[in-house]
């Protein structure tokens, strides 16, 4: 047998356990002699970019260049500890990336001290090479994270930096951060999923955890490029990260320099698949949150139109998640508030018939997010009587008549509320609304427990009694003009809600049949009263109704 054939029948040959013992342990000791040797380096690399960190803080010169150095080096010292403290065998790809940043470190060291001791030759030459040197660190810094993203550096032998407890000092928490960040960055998906989880965890715990945050800068980027990752964890713990920056007035810009929105309205773009994949929910809901917080900032308002937002808001609004609903609606009253070609925009996009479809009775949506519409149609219909045109011909007053007779109580004061607002928006409105069955509604309302409700509905009635045929409507139904006269009694002590009571009877005495009933109610001395209490309102109504019988008497007389 010749040797190449022999040795392919030993290869074939079983080892002996004892045999493959010793080869397994040769292999681990050269693997723990490799991680060894690159600690080491790893350690060297470290310690120089401590050292050189220090003495950049005694230079007076350059500041603003020795500052952006400063950042490189605290990046490459975060990434360079998780890969002392990680598992990634005898890699020679990150030992040659290692070398090479000491080489730099070692060359910005140099040029330090010559700006410590102004020993240079000249600015523009010292200049150009900090400039030279930002763009090394800026290269090591890409090859680290090309060997992250490779998944060569694994969580096995990961030591885990203690969380500082209550009361820590900030260099500590800082560090703390620190590691989360790098754990983010090179670990594989449990790693990072971890690291978002503790890190949620300090921010909601800590105000001062997202001042050194934002300080940091760069993790909120990294936080808006997981909102793309396929991991559904990493997304939805990124996105919560996001949700406790969003809540701070002062770092929404930090958010926004850092590109969260594009990737937030991405993740409401595949908000469509909520019936294939109903996990999204929670995502698309903390989506529609952040987006929602930031939409009041003006400078971006335009940025989310460019980029989608409200088609993608549009369609959300008729998921079948009430909390991404909510969210969707509110994200589109708030983004209309104060800029009329947002508003339009909406308009244009069918935003009235999604909100009217929300109301519909036959559908399944609930109180609340039904309440929502109703403050969302106010905000958007009301400014002319165009958008009114196009609410009412989408069927709204129907249903609006349907949630002021039978809809739950906010509900309900939602669409009394609205009702008002109609009635004053055009003669016409208000002729429609009374022969659509509002008045008796209206009068309904006048009995209602909260003072509020009775004003409102008061104020309303007195506006659709304007028109004449709403007077008769009103006339012409036995009783209503003795009940209104009882209620002047019991509202003697509202001064407000009798006045549109009273502005209602004043209305009603410009019609025959109404003097006539307020004259035979047997409650006039209500009005009366009232009128000997110096009220002007009912001293009018006293007089109009004087000056009638006085007519009445006269023409009795020439007529005899």
């Amino acid at each position: 047998m010749d040797r190449e054939n022999r040795a392919s029948f030993i290869a074939l040959i079983p080892l002996s356990s004892k045999l493959r013992e010793e080869t397994q342990r040769k292999a681990r000791r050269a693997k723990l002699a490799g991680v060894v040797r690159r600690k080491t380096q790893s350690r060297e690399a470290i310690e120089l970019i401590c050292s050189l960190i220090s003495l950049s803080h005694s230079i007076k010169v350059f500041a603003v260049k020795w500052q952006t150095i400063r950042n490189k080096l605290d990046e490459l010292n975060s990434g360079l500890t998780a890969a002392e403290n990680c598992d990634s065998g005898e890699n020679p790809v990150l030992s040659t990336v290692i070398w090479a940043i000491i080489d730099t470190v070692n060359e910005c060291y140099d040029h330090a001290r010559r700006c410590v001791d102004l020993s240079y030759s000249g600015k523009l030459l010292m200049q150009s090479d900090l400039d030279v040197l930002l763009a090394k660190f800026d290269a090591h810094i890409r090859n680290l994270s090309a060997i992250y993203q490779a998944g060569i550096l694994t969580q096995q032998f990961a030591i885990v930096v203690s969380r500082p407890g209550l009361g820590a000092c900030r260099d500590d928490m800082r560090f703390y951060v620190r590691d989360l960040q790098t754990r983010m960055k090179i670990g594989d998906t449990e790693m990072k999923r971890q690291a978002l989880v503790a890190f949620n965890e300090v921010v909601n715990e800590d105000d001062k955890y997202v001042k050194i945050v934002v300080e940091i800068g760069d993790i909120i980027s990294l936080l808006a490029t997981f909102l793309d990752s396929l991991e559904m964890e990493i997304q939805e713990e990124s996105a919560k990260a996001i949700s406790v920056i969003a809540g701070f007035d002062m770092y929404k810009s930090a958010l926004i320099g850092a590109g969260v929105i594009a990737p937030l309205i991405r993740v409401l773009e595949c908000g469509s698949e909520l019936g294939r994949r109903e996990r999204r929910g929670e995502l698309v809901g903390l989506a529609c949150g952040v987006l929602k917080n930031l939409a009041g900032v003006e400078e971006i308002k335009r940025f989310m139109v460019e980029e989608g937002a409200i088609t993608a808001f549009l369609k959300l609004a008729r998921s079948k998640d009430e909390s991404v609903q909510i969210n969707s609606i509110e994200f589109l009253q708030s983004i209309v508030y104060g800029d009329e070609s947002i508003r339009q925009m909406v308009i244009r996009e069918g935003g009235i018939r999604v909100l009217v479809r929300i109301l519909d009775p036959n559908s399944s949506f609930s109180s609340k997010t039904r309440e929502r519409a109703l403050r969302a149609i106010e905000t958007l219909c009301f400014s002319s009587l165009g958008t009114i045109n196009i609410l009412l011909s989408h069927g709204f007053m129907d249903q609006l008549l349907f949630f002021l007779r039978n809809g739950e109580v906010l509900v309900q004061e939602l669409a009394l509320k609205v009702s008002f607002r109609l009635c004053g928006s055009s003669e016409e409105a208000k002729k429609s609304m009374g022969d659509a069955g509002f008045i008796p509604e209206l009068i309904r309302l006048l009995h209602a427990k909260s003072f509020e409700i009775r004003e409102m509905a008061a104020e309303a009635l007195s506006s659709m009694v304007l028109v004449s045929r709403n007077r008769r409507k009103l006339v012409q139904e036995d009783g209503n003009i003795g009940m209104l006269l009882q209620l002047l009694e019991s509202e003697e002590g509202n001064s407000g809600n009798r006045k549109f009571l009273l502005s209602i009877l004043m209305s009603l005495t410009s019609c025959n049949s109404g003097r006539k009933k307020i004259v035979n109610s047997g409650y006039m001395k209500n009005i009366e009263k009232l009128a000997e209490a110096d009220v002007s309102d009912a001293k009018r109504i006293v007089k109009k109704l004087s000056t009638n019988r006085l007519r009445t008497m006269l023409s009795g007389i020439w007529n005899s």
